[in-house]
């Protein structure tokens, strides 16, 4: 089992920058492969950033460019440098993690990673 704890989240006003952290512990081995998603409100939830298991960032349209995503293998934890945010951006944001993701090179659906963090709120204000 991996077990992940998010922080970073709070209240911006638009255009403002706010980073996620994600730790990982437990069955560390098991989290090869990390990502980001959110859920706004009324909305599904929708993946974000992801780093795949040969290291190569891979982002979805929506955040390309502002949201920059990186790992610490050494601190097994997972970062999320969000830049130029936006109102549309408000929503709590999750970290997630499967065993390995070596063939992955767009943002997947979310039912494709196994383990997920309690989330942290992201608001943005105009």
């Amino acid at each position: 089992q991996v077990q992940l704890v998010e922080s970073g989240g709070g209240s911006v006003q638009a255009g403002g920058s706010l980073r996620l952290s994600c730790t990982a512990s437990g069955d560390t081995y098991m989290s090869n492969c990390m990502g980001w998603f959110r859920r706004a409100p009324g909305k599904e939830r929708e993946g974000i950033a992801l780093v795949n298991s040969n290291g190569v960032n891979i982002y979805a349209d929506s955040v390309k460019g502002r949201f920059t995503i990186s790992k610490d293998n050494a601190k097994n934890t997972l970062y999320l440098q969000m830049n130029s945010l936006k109102p549309e951006d408000t929503a709590m944001y999750y970290c997630a993690a499967r065993a390995t993701c070596y063939y992955t090179y767009t943002v997947p659906a979310a039912s494709f990673l196994s383990y997920w963090g309690q989330g942290t709120q992201v608001t943005v204000s105009s």
